[in-house]
């Protein structure tokens, strides 16, 4: 309240001055009625100057609401929300007119999933590049609801996956996927939607004719009639492993090399769009149990925690970046980690038919974290694709025991099509898009 008064007294001076203009006399010695009706808005008009300059102070200093665009049913005009303590009110206007500098950032990762009856974009068992492990349906899953649903984000719309759009704009260009099974799986995803825009199905072809397995280290798609290619490189740690050193201790199988990208790294420069993932293979179970530990410097670091590795290999990664992609060139994205729905023991797995109500903490993740800190510190344009709030509501959407082998059920990866598909909508949307976040 001082703070307010004090904001009224340096005003005082000012606003009296304007009042006292009331008080001249006009030439010829006489009041003019004319002039007296001039002082009686010029008076009433101080008034209302002085009014509106301390409600502007004040909601300068203080706000108490925030504005926000929403279009949840992907409508012309969109809902303006106002949030006042709680109490929220909308109403239909038009943004473009009305308020067109409100929001001037969209944060598409935040958002949730609304129903929506015109998806899925494809036919994974019409799509010869969708891995039959991941083809939910004719593994034999009945319920279809896990396929109808769409992200929204809260601040503004993504824009419709328009497939001769994309072809058009990947022209003679050359799309590169690095990372573990999680980024094979968008790979497929993103072939497969492509697959809907070409007529000559025979035109799209892997490149060495290889077939889609869970340890190929290289796949290229080519889609012979627009002259680019859509290409996986599997590197599950993005570093290099190598042998363990002769005086190693028996328990070392392998020295997972963590200054040191992975050899395959010299296959990825030439590419047009970049596209990074790695964690789920960074686990004691995946790692120790295996018999993998790291070094740096040539020296074993046995007890070195996974978090601090990770971390390591993220600054290997990021020196790499910085030193050898042309940015006139490449687009580079690093995707966050994926939300799994196992049970605390990992020993359980429950896919359910609807998203979950509540995320119960798989919103957030130290890996996802240490991601965007590497790249929010990269020396070049990387963008982060932030997945990892998205995809912890969707316990609906994982494979579970509809693969190609029910007897292991599984809660990391993700029935096709589905969650994989809003990564790709995403990524198509900053890339056919002038604006977006780096």
């Amino acid at each position: 309240m001082v703070g307010h008064f004090s904001v009224c007294w340096r005003l005082r001076p000012a606003f009296f001055d304007v009042l006292s203009f009331g008080k001249l006399k006009a030439k010829g010695m006489f009041k003019s009625w004319f002039f007296q009706s001039f002082n009686g808005i010029i008076v009433v008009g101080s008034l209302l100057f002085f009014v509106a300059a301390i409600s502007s102070g004040y909601f300068f200093m203080f706000p108490t609401f925030q504005p926000e665009m929403n279009n949840p049913d992907n409508r012309t005009s969109p809902e303006f929300v106002i949030d006042m303590n709680s109490t929220s009110t909308e109403l239909d206007v038009d943004i473009d007119s009305a308020l067109p500098d409100l929001v001037r950032e969209c944060n598409v990762f935040d958002g949730s999933w609304v129903a929506d009856d015109s998806f899925p974009s494809y036919n994974a068992s019409n799509c010869p590049f969708a891995e039959r492990g991941f083809n939910c349906l004719a593994n034999g899953r009945r319920d279809k609801g896990y396929l109808k649903w769409r992200w929204q984000p809260k601040n503004c719309n993504i824009p419709r996956f328009d497939v001769e759009e994309t072809l058009e704009f990947l022209r003679d260009k050359r799309v590169v996927f690095v990372g573990d099974s999680l980024s094979r799986t968008q790979w497929e995803s993103m072939v497969c939607m492509l697959m809907t825009g070409v007529n000559d199905k025979r035109s799209v072809y892997e490149i060495n004719g290889s077939k889609i397995s869970k340890q190929i280290r290289h796949l290229a798609v080519r889609f012979g009639s627009f002259n680019f290619t859509v290409e996986f490189y599997r590197s599950i740690f993005l570093v290099q492993p190598h042998q363990a050193p002769k005086r190693a201790p028996k328990r070392v199988k392998v020295a997972l090399q963590l200054d040191r990208l992975d050899d395959i790294s010299k296959e990825w420069v030439d590419s047009d769009i970049l596209i990074f993932n790695s964690g789920h293979w960074w686990t004691p179970g995946k790692l120790f149990d295996m018999g993998w530990y790291f070094q740096i410097g040539g020296k074993m670091k046995l007890g070195m925690p996974i978090s601090g590795a990770f971390k390591t290999a993220l600054a290997t990664w990021k020196s790499w970046v910085e030193s050898r992609i042309n940015t006139r060139k490449t687009r580079v994205f690093f995707r966050t980690f994926e939300s799994t729905h196992w049970s605390a023991s990992r020993q359980h797995c429950k896919v359910t038919e609807q998203p979950m109500s509540k995320v119960n903490g798989r919103d957030k993740h130290p890996f996802s974290d240490a991601i965007i800190d590497a790249a929010k510190n990269t020396s070049i344009p990387v963008t982060v694709l932030h997945v990892t709030p998205m995809g912890a509501f969707r316990s609906d959407a994982h494979v579970g025991t509809w693969s190609d082998n029910p007897s292991v059920p599984d809660c990391s990866h993700w029935c096709l099509p589905g969650v994989p598909d809003v990564w790709n909508e995403l990524l198509f949307s900053f890339l056919l898009s002038d604006q977006g976040p780096q």
